[in-house]
């Protein structure tokens, strides 16, 4: 008994005594969970505030421009090169090779210039050939025309007898008749001199018709001789040209500007050989960005910097097709030219779209989109922050664009490509 009771004290005791020692287990949760919580907490609010907190920019790595009321000038920007109006390919009129080149680039030609020297020696043996056979051809057209000549000369023979028998048994039927009227004849050898001129006659007729239809075959027969001798003429003739061909000419004045194959090397028919233009009759030929080409139309006036002084013309041909996201244009710069002004110079354009009349404007950022919504950051007072604002733009130019809302005259924006901040609502500038 007195040991159940001791053990039953024993656990009454250490029931009793467990609630003492709690505090000091929180104490050891604080200091352990502590730090824990609080760096939860500031990782919670660094997370969560990342968004809200406005990141700091380089001042000196934007480009700010400011709003300003007035006249704007539209005009856009192009680069391009000096063409010449004309340009004359000069290709290949046979399979040949380049055996010698006599012009070089650069050099001042004449249409009669030969620059070129080829050489094939199958055409030249074609040309032989085709004289040949126009010669046979000839040869044939004047045997078939001598012996027509003989034919028809023998049906007219025959034509000539058979007239004269009629004639002949004409005068006899007469003189029959007269007879029988004086009754020194009968009637039966008069019907006989009567149909013997009856059928003279027919005969007589007969070989005129024959003449006729001959001269007919003759004149048939001599046009299929001709028409033979005429397509080996033709045939000379290509033979001839391919030949001739082989000397290559420049064929109009001008500057033999480039050359396009090199000796030895073999070239089919239609092959560009060379390239002969007019230096002196230049055009522009422009390249316009395609967000501005909506605004063209021919007759716009055009400046154009060679570089060497500015040269005033018109838009005269606007390239219905996008290359590589610009459109080509073409002015007429006129015939007087500055000094130096020669094809393929690379130039600067201007065309002149109008002027709008007091509006806002602001040099043109590098995302603006003429007629659509979109934002900048607009400069504070003191300039050390800038604040995302929806504005609306207008008209355009190549520098400048108008805005139809969202900014006052004054007011300074960034024009840089901002569209890694766009999830900002405001920079702080430094």
């Amino acid at each position: 008994m007195r040991s159940w009771h001791a053990a039953c004290t024993y656990n009454d005791m250490d029931i009793a005594r467990s609630p003492s020692r709690s505090p000091t287990r929180r104490r050891r949760l604080l200091l352990v969970g502590g730090p824990i919580l609080f760096l939860a907490v500031v990782a919670a609010i660094a997370v969560f505030g990342v968004g809200q907190a406005a990141p700091r920019v380089e001042r000196g790595s934007l480009w700010i421009g400011a709003a300003e009321r007035g006249d704007m000038v539209r005009e856009i920007r192009a680069t391009g090169t000096l063409v010449p109006r004309d340009i004359r390919w000069i290709t290949a009129g046979a399979v040949s090779t380049l055996e010698q080149v006599l012009v070089q680039p650069g050099s001042r030609v004449s249409a009669d210039t030969v620059i070129l020297r080829m050489v094939n020696p199958e055409l030249t043996a074609n040309l032989e050939k085709a004289e040949a056979a126009l010669a046979g051809a000839e040869a044939d057209v004047a045997s078939v025309r001598t012996s027509l000549a003989s034919q028809l000369l023998d049906q007219q023979a025959q034509q000539a007898q058979a007239e004269s028998e009629w004639r002949i048994a004409e005068v006899k039927a007469q003189a029959y008749e007269r007879a029988h009227a004086a009754g020194v004849m009968s009637k039966i050898e008069l019907r006989q001199a009567q149909i013997t001129e009856t059928t003279q006659q027919g005969r007589a007729e007969i070989e005129t018709r024959r003449v006729s239809a001959f001269r007919q075959n003759m004149a048939a027969q001599l046009r299929a001789a001709q028409a033979r001798r005429d397509e080996a003429a033709s045939t000379l003739a290509i033979a001839r040209q391919q030949v001739a061909s082989l000397e290559v000419r420049a064929g109009s004045d001008g500057i033999l500007q480039q050359i396009d194959v090199e000796p030895g090397q073999q070239v089919s028919v239609g092959a560009k050989l060379a390239r002969v233009a007019r230096p002196d009759d230049l055009i522009a030929r422009l390249q316009v960005p395609e967000v501005l080409a909506k605004d063209l139309s021919l007759d716009l006036a055009v400046s154009v910097d060679t570089r060497n002084g500015v040269v005033q013309g018109r838009l005269t041909r606007i390239d219905p097709a996008v290359r590589n996201g610009s459109v080509t244009i073409d002015a007429d710069l006129g015939r007087k030219l500055p000094a130096g002004a020669r094809p393929d110079l690379s130039v600067d354009g201007r065309i002149r779209l109008g002027v709008l009349r007091d509006v806002v404007s602001i040099p043109r950022p590098a995302l603006a989109v003429p007629g659509n919504p979109g934002t900048l950051f607009v400069l504070d007072g003191d300039g050390g922050e800038a604040r995302q604002t929806a504005v609306r733009f207008g008209a355009a130019s190549s520098d400048r664009i108008e805005i139809r809302s969202g900014l006052r005259p004054g007011d300074r924006a960034v024009l840089s490509d901002t569209s890694q901040w766009a999830q900002y609502p405001r920079l702080r500038l430094r």
